[in-house]
């Protein structure tokens, strides 16, 4: 049969799967991966230099038999234009055939993955008992992140700090409708100190100068890094105890590191398999930097996909 399924965000959103459910299936495809039953490439990105970014990831398994591309584009000039700064496409496959399956906007699904992604390390590196969570950056992934982690942590407040004071009102009231306590932070450091746990997605833009300070951090604070470390100072980045990368062989092949590779103890699928020991310490604080991992859009993406089907959703587009 030819044609595909075409689903907008608003369709893979009003799907309502929890945040918890993506985090499983993440850390499933994970073991998969280990396993040798799902493939994933290293992400590819350019840098144009005028700020734009470009990535492209790409996974594949039998079961689901679904081969996953995901292309994206950063643009920090979009919302000066009334866009969203991320844009993109998620393209799904028969991994058989090569028969395309299903075309998915990238919004949801880049929101979502990435909180889990940070999920399922903080499952592990977090403070159990964590009640205060601080936000650098505060737009979409910073809400998503709010959602994710709610679900794990007994958090009772936020702090928030970001360059758009819209954004800002905007997460703090988010964050009230969800009965939690929300604070704009004056400053970086007033926001980071104290937090049990951070969480920082500035713009993806190396012409920005870091200025955040990983000693700022408490012992036993749990960071977020999900901007390729871009604020972070990065001579300040040995204070974490522990550091995670999403995958090691991806973070090997990028020209532009986002850390000091000395400091990396291990990566996803090894905290995940237990091959690398990866636990809430309350002596030091500890990190998961990441660029974005190719099995974690393919994991979400699959199983919207497979969840849409079920219920008749989308828009069938015949040849």
């Amino acid at each position: 049969m030819s044609g595909f399924h075409f689903l907008s965000d608003k369709t893979l959103e009003g799907l309502g799967i929890p945040q918890a459910d993506i985090a499983d299936a993440i850390e499933d495809a994970l073991l998969a991966k280990k396993r040798g039953e799902v493939w994933t490439a290293p992400k590819s990105a350019l840098l144009p230099g005028d700020g734009r970014y470009m990535m492209t990831t790409l996974c594949a398994s039998d079961d689901p038999q679904i081969t996953g591309v995901k292309a994206v584009t950063v643009s920090p000039r979009n919302p000066g234009r009334g866009l969203d700064a991320i844009n993109g496409a998620i393209t799904l496959f028969d991994s058989e055939t090569g028969l395309l399956k299903a075309v998915l906007e990238a919004g949801w699904v880049t929101a979502v993955r990435t909180a889990a992604l940070s999920a399922v390390a903080a499952r592990r590196l977090g403070n159990p008992q964590a009640e205060t969570i601080a936000f650098v950056g505060t737009g979409v992934q910073a809400r998503s992140h709010l959602d994710a982690f709610k679900e794990i942590f007994p958090l009772k407040r936020i702090r928030a700090f970001g360059r758009g004071q819209a954004n800002i009102d905007k997460l703090c009231a988010y964050a009230q409708e969800r009965g939690l306590e929300a604070d704009a932070a004056s400053t970086a450091q007033d926001a980071l100190e104290g937090a049990d746990i951070v969480v920082t997605s500035v713009t993806l833009d190396y012409s920005i100068e870091p200025f955040l300070d990983a000693r700022w951090l408490k012992p036993g604070a749990f960071a977020a890094i999900t901007d390729l470390g871009i604020p972070w100072l990065p001579e300040t980045m040995k204070a974490f105890g522990q550091v995670f990368v999403d995958d090691r062989e991806q973070e090997a092949a990028s020209p532009k590191k986002m850390i000091e590779p000395s400091l990396i103890k291990g990566d996803l699928t090894e905290m995940v398999a237990g091959d690398v020991a990866a636990g809430f310490d309350p002596a030091s604080p500890a990190c998961f930097i990441f660029r974005g991992l190719a099995i974690g859009d393919f994991a979400v993406a699959a199983m919207a996909y497979g969840q849409a089907m079920k219920k008749g959703l989308g828009t069938r587009v015949e040849d």
